[in-house]
């Protein structure tokens, strides 16, 4: 089968989508606005030129030359970097440098400000001029592998693996949820009962409060992914963004689950839970007026749940919020969206206690 791309056979079209993607991707405005000048003083003259757009006779000059040299191409108007040749280079005493890479290897990731401590009895002994804790961070930025330290892992069939930190996406800084569904989080909550471990799984939508709770006797991201499904039948918004914390819950299945879906899964930074505070805050307020009171009936996860979807059923439906004027979620949500206030959340069948 022969496939023929558009514009096949036509005379010019060729060289003008070429001449259109140079103008709207490789030529900057800044560049565009130089040519408009050339062509202005190529029509009026000098002297218009210089008044109407106050530029320099010299400017014009050299902006004829650059395009000149460019083979009349506009993109030889872009700004070009102005970074000189040739720099100065950091130079300290080698016994500086290499006592700066010991302390990074001796203490790994070392900051440069506590290392900028450290170094001082070993300058004033050697009589070196000690850098400062920025000058040390420019130094260990220079160097290729940033003198960088990473664990080391020995598998079973004695192969070292290096272990490197794992990039994940963290929520934006000024990040402010807009509409119900916008950001869901999630966090789990651990109790010991009689020696036994026993998790509350919870969940709460940033914008409107909705919150949503599960006890189960498992850690595991498969309990967590099972959670995310009833979630995703109880709150009658699609969720956008999933925000949790680092824990191990939140990994494979249930992220596998999150890509599956096309989520975007943000985490928190460790040790960092007010990045998580509205979640946070319903944890201590299901706590303080639930699970302590209820806490021994967490060994039977199923009778515990029972009790916890009537608290939740008023949690979400009469009890009254500060942050939403002293409303319940889903008197906020009715009156966010009247169209969508008629579900029937009392429905708690056997399917919500399956993540046991």
């Amino acid at each position: 089968m022969q496939i023929r791309r558009i514009g096949y056979q036509v005379r010019g079209f060729g060289r003008i989508t070429n001449y259109a993607l140079r103008w709207a991707y490789m030529i900057t405005e800044k560049a565009k606005h130089k040519g408009r000048v050339l062509a202005f003083w190529q029509k009026h003259g000098m002297k218009a030129t210089m008044d109407a757009f106050g530029v320099k006779r010299r400017t014009l000059y050299w902006w004829r030359e650059q395009e000149r040299k460019g083979g009349g191409k506009l993109e030889a108007l872009n700004e070009r970097s102005k970074r000189p040749h040739r720099v100065r280079k950091r130079e300290w005493a080698g016994g500086v440098m290499a006592e700066i890479k010991r302390l990074r290897q001796e203490h790994p990731n070392l900051g440069p400000d506590k290392i900028a401590m450290l170094l001082i009895p070993f300058c004033q002994k050697e009589k070196y001029g000690c850098p400062k804790g920025r000058t040390i961070a420019r130094i260990i930025a220079d160097d290729p592998k940033k003198m960088r330290m990473f664990p080391i892992k020995v598998r079973h069939n004695g192969t070292i693996v290096v272990r490197k930190r794992v990039k994940r996406a963290r929520k934006p800084k000024y990040f402010e949820a807009t509409h119900p569904g916008h950001c869901g989080a999630l966090d789990t909550i651990e109790r010991f009962v009689h020696g036994c471990k026993r998790y509350v799984l919870t969940f709460t939508d940033v914008y409107s409060r909705f919150s949503f709770a599960l006890a189960t006797s498992s850690h595991a991201s498969q309990a967590a992914k099972e959670f995310f499904e009833i979630i995703r039948r109880v709150f009658p918004y699609e969720l956008e963004y999933v925000l949790t914390d680092n824990g191990s819950e939140f990994m494979k299945d249930f992220d596998a689950k999150l890509r599956e879906l096309h989520k975007t899964h943000w985490h928190t930074y460790p040790k960092t839970p007010k990045m998580n505070a509205h979640e946070e805050r319903f944890n201590r307020t299901i706590q303080e007026e639930f699970i302590d009171y209820h806490d021994y009936e967490l060994l039977n996860p199923e009778v515990f749940n029972e009790k916890l979807m009537d608290y939740l059923i008023w949690y979400n439906g009469e009890r009254p919020h500060w942050s939403l004027k002293l409303k319940s979620p889903i008197q906020f949500l009715t009156q966010f969206n009247p169209q969508l206030c008629n579900m029937y959340w009392r429905d708690t069948s056997n399917c919500f206690f399956s993540a046991s």
